[in-house]
């Protein structure tokens, strides 16, 4: 099971995710295959390279192929997170959801629901560093992708509550997936 700080590092960027499926799935990968396989530009997937390797997931091999463009491979601390992202990744393919349609917060965001009904309050302080405008989009973003659902409940001054619908529980269930 992915704990919150991996959960919230998977959002920081559009290609986490997927790059480190593809890492998991492959056993490793070249650069310039990675690059071509997602259609993204060299200076993207060295970004997330290079947070795949500050958080420790991933590992340039120095046994294999031309130094300028090393192969890469998941470290032992990425092999369950590699895992998990093939989940996501293929939650996500079923989904229908591309890379850019999750922002930032939209992971932890589905972890911190669960099966419960939330106030925008609680969601920001679970979420903790989030910011109310980045909440609100990525909440906007979700209900539009039918992953998020919002519903007011009877009482003065109304009161709007944030829940999963049956495609964000799927998707959920395979983040926190142990």
């Amino acid at each position: 099971m992915l704990d919150a700080d991996a959960i919230r590092r998977l959002g920081e960027g559009r290609w986490v995710v997927p790059v480190m499926a593809e890492l998991s799935r492959q056993k490793g990968a070249r650069f310039a295959v990675l690059a071509r396989r997602f259609g993204i530009s060299r200076h993207s997937l060295a970004r997330t390279l290079d947070q795949l390797r500050q958080w420790g997931w991933a590992i340039p091999n120095p046994g294999h192929g031309h130094p300028l463009r090393p192969e890469y491979v998941l470290s032992a601390a990425g092999l369950a997170i590699g895992a998990a992202c093939e989940r996501i990744m293929a939650q996500r393919t079923r989904l229908g959801l591309e890379p850019g349609d999750l922002q930032r917060w939209s992971l932890p965001l589905v972890a911190s629901l669960g099966d419960d009904w939330r106030r925008f309050g609680d969601l920001q302080a679970r979420l903790d560093p989030v910011t109310p405008r980045a909440l609100s989009q990525t909440i906007k973003q979700m209900v539009g992708h039918d992953i998020v659902a919002r519903r007011l409940e009877n009482s003065y001054p109304p009161l709007p509550l944030y829940g999963l619908t049956r495609r964000g529980r799927d998707l959920a269930e395979s983040v926190l997936a142990a």
